[in-house]
């Protein structure tokens, strides 16, 4: 039995010791959570780097036969959990679920004290931190948390696929597998009718629909668990489909297709990472249904599994990677083991999703490094042989370790082509690109229209480009949506205004060139409020219009 934890829980900007076994005297929050909320801009990241404290009273019956988890979908940047006053565990980086067992310390049918201790400061050994990050990680409990009560020998992941050919396999991981004898049993689920019964771990379909991305088809598979403490159910739901990169693009179920899309923050304004479902669901509609695109890099970080089960509801494909930016420690080793345990993680937490096309393995544009990748791959591989692997590069013919060389091509400054030859950045390899304009010109949205007006241009040569390249797989610009950043990068006042829509979602002249590239809703927009005085001179001259129209 699984419980949602988000409501009621006591918080405080501080830790002291007493708070681990007293109930603080403070307003009740909710879960997703922020540790302070901040100003548009203009702020101090120190304003959120702080410890805190969370805490929830638990009381649930819990048999001698049972075992009672806890889950947390995503708490940043690290923390300690206590029960009853005592540790329970700690985990560090704020992108990957992870769950203790608090059965050793929880008293059944009585209220006990969960405190957690969260530490939103940015610590060096823990990724993606080590040196100044292009984007901001606010501390909290930012994601979900759930209570789950279980037979002792029980379910602990459930991992499936299934490909174009109906072919389905099951991963599993069994919590006391020796403890006693048991028996797993699947069930196969579509549209609420059970199409088979089985226990072997691989299984034939016939007669099955494809996951694509003009019907994204989902099916559920059943996993029974019973033993002499019980039985546990798990559902997975997963879709039939194969990805492939090849030399001259991507396949999806055999079937080419350009690949069009966009990176996302997951950042809003005032509350950083602290949104509900809604807002996760809202994120992936706006990029399939008002931007068109058909893909979405999940930048630079693994994304709220509502997002992604969005993705998976709606076909829209998604490139997911481990969080990192720029710095790869060469000797800390705390920090390359996260690197690898978040390479793990984010496979074995995210792996159900069909939207899911390839997983990027190593640090966004950090440099080489033949150890730590060669064993990233390694994981990703054995984890999961039946999606590529890629690696997110701002430079040329780096070490290919991956399927995919993956690479951020800022070529393009205005007068000159769109992008660059794949040619000249590797040699012989399936190949994306993976970012493009952002930083060479930002552009706010009350802008003068003709900076509007070029920065919509710039996207389109490279879109323009991108097409007509068969060595390119597809393109995602740099990004959905404006962000907070260090005061490093941005304008100076903590924005990063690359979007093509602002921090609010709000779209820009540059997100009409991406809704003009699909024929599934009709768009159009004149780059010009028409005005004469807007320009210089007062001169109108030309004016550009996006739009799938045959003719305006």
């Amino acid at each position: 039995m699984r419980y949602a934890i988000n409501n009621n829980w006591k918080f405080s900007q501080d830790f002291k010791e007493e708070y681990l076994n007293n109930i603080l005297n403070s307003k009740e929050i909710q879960i997703p959570h922020t540790v302070k909320e901040l100003p548009f801009n203009y702020f101090n990241i120190k304003d959120y780097e702080m410890i805190t404290t969370y805490q929830k009273i638990l009381n649930y019956k819990v048999n001698e036969n049972e075992r009672i988890y806890i889950t947390f979908d995503g708490v940043m940047v690290s923390c300690k959990v206590y029960l009853n006053g005592v540790e329970i565990g700690e985990h560090f980086g704020g992108y990957t679920e992870f769950k203790f067992d608090l059965t050793d310390h929880f008293k059944s049918e009585e209220d006990n004290l969960l405190v957690v201790i969260v530490d939103s400061h940015e610590q060096k050994d823990v990724p993606p931190f080590g040196n100044v990050v292009d984007y901001l990680c606010y501390g909290g409990i930012y994601r979900e948390v759930y209570i789950d009560i279980k037979p002792k020998i029980n379910i602990d992941r459930l991992m499936v696929e299934g490909n174009m050919y109906g072919q389905l396999r099951v991963r599993k991981n069994i919590i006391n597998p020796d403890y006693n004898k048991y028996e797993l049993t699947y069930k196969l689920i579509y549209n609420d009718e059970v199409l088979a019964e089985f226990k072997d771990d691989s299984y034939l379909i016939k007669n099955y629909k494809l996951w694509d991305l003009d019907n994204p088809n989902l099916y559920y598979l059943e996993a029974t668990l019973t033993s002499a403490y019980g039985v546990d159910k798990q559902v997975a739901r997963f879709g039939f489909r194969t990805v492939e990169f090849k030399k001259n693009g991507f396949y999806l179920n055999g079937n080419h297709i350009k690949l069009l899309g966009l990176n996302r923050h997951q950042s809003y304004a005032y509350v950083g990472y602290a949104m509900p479902k809604s807002m996760q669901i809202q994120d992936a509609d706006l990029l399939k249904y008002n931007l068109g695109v058909n893909y979405v890099r999940c930048s630079h970080y693994p994304m709220s599994k509502h997002f992604l089960n969005r993705c998976d509801e709606i076909g829209l494909l998604a490139l997911e990677e481990i969080p990192g930016w720029q710095y790869v420690s060469k000797d800390n080793q705390k920090w390359r083991s996260l690197h690898l345990q978040n390479v793990k993680d984010m496979i074995e937490t995210l792996f159900n999703h069909p939207s899911i096309m390839i997983w990027g393995v190593r640090i966004n544009e950090g440099p080489d490094d033949h150890e730590l990748y060669t064993l990233a791959n390694e994981i990703a591989k054995n984890l999961d042989p039946s999606r590529p692997t890629g690696g997110i590069r701002n430079f040329k013919n780096s070490e290919l370790l991956e399927d995919v060389y993956t690479y951020n091509d800022f070529y393009h400054y205005g007068p000159n082509k769109g992008l660059d030859k794949p040619k000249s950045v590797c040699k012989d390899a399936p190949y994306l690109v993976t970012e493009f304009n952002g930083h060479m010109y930002p552009t706010k949205m009350y802008d003068q229209e003709d900076r509007l007006i070029e920065h919509t241009l710039r996207h389109a040569r490279v879109l323009d480009a991108m097409y007509g390249n068969p060595r390119i797989s597809g393109c995602s610009g740099w990004c959905m949506n404006d962000y907070n950043t260090h005061k490093d990068f941005g304008s100076g006042d903590m924005i990063c205004y690359h979007g093509v829509c602002d921090m609010f979602r709000n779209p820009k002249y540059a997100a009409s060139v991406y809704a003009s590239q699909q024929d599934k809703f009709f768009t159009m927009q004149v780059l010009s409020c028409l005005i004469p005085g807007e320009k210089n001179e007062t001169l109108q001259g030309p004016t550009y219009v996006f739009t799938n129209a045959d003719y305006i």
